[in-house]
């Protein structure tokens, strides 16, 4: 009996060292499906969480300073665009960028900047979902809307933008459907547009997309990416010497995807691949189209941005948390 009970504590004992010294897996922060996604984020990578307890953070911009720079952020319940340093200091940078025009709406802010840019003169410009505007800040502080309304009717629901290095503005104008609730619901365009704004006119450049989101310019100008959240597919077009764009084709399908998220936020690296928020992650694509691996975030990320002084950090906006992974290649545009 004595040797019976000894064997079963022995038994207990060595049961207890396997479940101590049994870990869980680390978070799997990168998947690589092509031997190239190795020239673009070196084996082994980790993603850092910078800060957490946001309530949602989507539209992301990093903004280039001489030595650095800094980080803006939207948290779009707490209606304000957060700066972040890379030394860890958080501030409020815009209070209410959304949300201006109260009358006859609830008190309490529901929505705040969505896609962030900054423009060649370097003035930030920002969709605002609710006032249904594309906004800029001056330099001086003060806010001129740069579109609100399209043939005389308003716009949906500006999502994500985009400069051109001589200035013309491109942004995506999806429905902002019920969420506006039954006071602000009038919807007035027959379609959910992609816009350009170029010396002062409005012209819509794309018209047969079920929710246009990210938009994004190849490195050398010549290409227009948009995604659809509802087809979860990346489009292509040709842009034209007037700025319009012409023989859009799919560029990237997405909806064979498994995970959270759809087609969002897209940005390219200096080597020409193409990053965008999809069904798990941030998917990655080469110049050609080829699917090369995902980075993936701590949460849901619908934004990121490429930053720091190489521009080689990007900087994830995970829901409730800010996040950053190092990559091998600098951003096209940061």
């Amino acid at each position: 009996m004595k040797r019976f009970v000894a064997g079963c504590a022995a038994l207990l004992s060595g049961a207890v060292v396997l479940a101590l010294g049994a870990q869980a897996p680390p978070p799997e922060t990168t998947r690589r499906l092509d031997p190239a996604f190795d020239a673009i984020v070196s084996p082994g990578t980790t993603l850092e969480t910078l800060k957490d307890g946001f309530g949602f953070i989507n539209g992301i911009v990093w903004v280039r300073e001489s030595g650095g720079g800094h980080l803006l952020v939207s948290d779009i319940p707490a209606n304000v665009v957060h700066r972040w340093t890379p030394g860890g200091t958080l501030s409020s940078f815009l209070e209410k960028p959304d949300w201006t025009r109260t009358t006859g709406r609830p008190a309490a802010p529901r929505f705040g900047a969505n896609g962030i840019a900054v423009d060649p003169q370097g003035r930030v410009a920002y969709a605002a979902e609710a006032d249904r505007a594309v906004v800029r800040l001056e330099t001086n502080g003060t806010r001129t809307v740069l579109a609100e309304r399209y043939d005389g009717k308003r716009l949906n629901s500006p999502n994500d933008l985009v400069f051109r290095s001589d200035g013309a503005l491109y942004f995506t104008d999806p429905s902002g459907g019920n969420r506006f609730a039954d006071w602000d619901l009038k919807k007035e365009l027959p379609y959910q547009g992609v816009y350009l704004l170029k010396d002062g006119k409005l012209q819509l450049v794309v018209q047969d997309l079920e929710r246009p989101n990210g938009i994004a310019l190849s490195p050398d100008e010549k290409f227009l990416y948009v995604n659809d959240s509802v087809k979860r597919a990346i489009l292509r077009y040709e842009v034209q010497r007037d700025g319009g764009v012409a023989n859009g084709r799919v560029f990237a399908d997405m909806s064979a995807g498994k995970g959270t998220g759809n087609p969002d936020g897209m940005k390219f690296d200096a080597r020409g691949n193409l990053y965008s928020v999809g069904p798990g992650g941030i998917w990655v694509f080469s110049p050609e189209g080829k699917h090369l691996g995902m980075i993936v975030p701590p949460e849901f990320a619908p934004g990121f941005a490429f930053g720091d002084a190489d521009g080689k950090s990007l900087y994830l906006a995970a829901s409730s948390k800010l996040a950053r992974i190092r990559l091998l290649n600098a951003g096209a545009r940061w």
